[in-house]
């Protein structure tokens, strides 16, 4: 489904937030992955608080996504499942420094911003009556897209300094 379109049904509205759970687990487990790729010594205290800062909080996203999935009797993929994915493919396009390392949670946020602003749109351009509270879910959502704008934010700070 676009989100160009309108959220029309139950249905659709959970498979969205799945999707939104889904993109939580990734961006969870590829911070965790980076702050395991670098030895200690290695690793900058400003990325290391940003990465640990970035996977708490797409796990509390993921909690509050999930809340909102069960609430239309639906259900979402294990984080372990997406951890294992996210392992096989981490293998290959492991970033080679902290540029690249930056360079990859810059769109790991600005991803889940994007993602999050076109669920919104599609949300409140459909009249569509859902089975759930659709304020409730729309504060959810605005909440989760805010705190991924201050990701943003963070993560181009820090590249910033180190430019």
């Amino acid at each position: 489904m676009s989100l160009g379109q309108r959220v029309a049904t139950d249905h659709q509205l959970a498979r969205l937030l799945q999707i939104g759970a889904v993109l939580e687990e990734v961006v969870e487990s590829r911070a965790y992955h980076h702050i395991d790729s670098f030895d200690d010594d290695g690793v900058d205290d400003d990325v290391r608080d940003l990465l640990e800062h970035a996977a708490e909080e797409s796990a509390e996203h993921r909690t509050r996504l999930e809340a909102l999935i069960e609430d239309l009797d639906a259900e979402t993929v294990p984080y372990e499942e997406i951890n294992k994915l996210v392992e096989a493919q981490y293998a290959q396009t492991k970033p080679e420094d902290f540029d690249g390392l930056l360079y990859d949670q810059l769109c790991n946020e600005e991803t889940a911003y994007k993602f999050y602003d076109d669920l919104i749109e599609a949300i409140e351009a459909s009249e569509s009556e859902f089975s759930i509270d659709r304020e409730h879910v729309l504060t959810t959502l605005r909440e989760i897209r805010e705190e991924e704008a201050e990701g943003v934010e963070e993560v181009t700070a820090i590249m910033e300094r180190r430019a």
